[in-house]
């Protein structure tokens, strides 16, 4: 799911259809050790005195798709989300169904933005010093390369990435250097690339003609 978008996490089993909810206990919980109580259907009706104080106001249940809806996902939702339905009988209930799911967070990366790091004009063979940053991503990115064409050929550089993670919203900020020497008589595009990872693909930034 998209950071602050709605998850959708499914509990969804074979006779479905055959059962009338108000016959069923259905509830969703977060983690293996210390369990999180995210949502409730009592027979019914959804009941919010047993929740988890971060997911009160946050959750509903479609009950025609078998479905709980978390709003507003926050980094801190990732996690293993297990769904346990329990059936009315008799005297007793019984769980007729249980399943799990894995809940990961997206949040998109600023275009990475390429910054001189000196000032004055350049002359041939000096030293040209490059930043390359992007930020406000989850999850942490794999790699960040530069690339660096002259006459229809490509120069891939593959730069230490300097990664830092708020403490509060757990996004990352990444950045690379590169320092290359400055070219003579021949124009020269750079660019840096983000690698995210599967299935985020990579972004780049607009290239540095020089």
């Amino acid at each position: 799911s998209i950071l602050n978008h709605t998850a959708h996490i499914s509990c969804s089993f074979q006779k479905s259809q055959e059962i009338d909810i108000k016959d069923l206990i259905v509830f969703w919980q977060k983690g293996d050790g210390d369990v999180e109580v995210v949502h409730e259907v009592y027979y019914g009706q959804e009941i919010h005195e047993n929740l988890s104080p971060k997911y009160v106001n946050r959750t509903k249940m479609d009950m025609d798709r078998w479905t709980l809806q978390l709003l507003n996902v926050e980094i801190t939702d990732e996690g293993w989300y297990t769904c346990v339905i329990q059936h009315r009988q008799k005297a007793s209930t019984k769980i007729i169904h249980k399943s799990g799911c894995s809940l990961h967070i997206i949040a998109n990366y600023s275009q990475p933005e390429i910054a001189q790091l000196h000032a004055g004009k350049l002359k041939p063979n000096d030293y040209l010093h490059l930043s390359c940053s992007s930020s406000g991503g989850y999850p942490e990115p794999r790699q960040m390369v530069w690339l660096v064409s002259q006459k229809n050929i490509t120069y891939r550089h593959i730069q230490h990435m300097d990664v830092s993670q708020d403490a509060v919203t757990k996004l990352y900020n990444v950045t690379s250097k590169l320092n290359i020497t400055v070219p003579i008589n021949t124009l020269t595009n750079i660019s840096c690339l983000l690698h995210l990872g599967e299935p985020l693909g990579s972004i780049v930034s607009v290239p540095l003609g020089i």
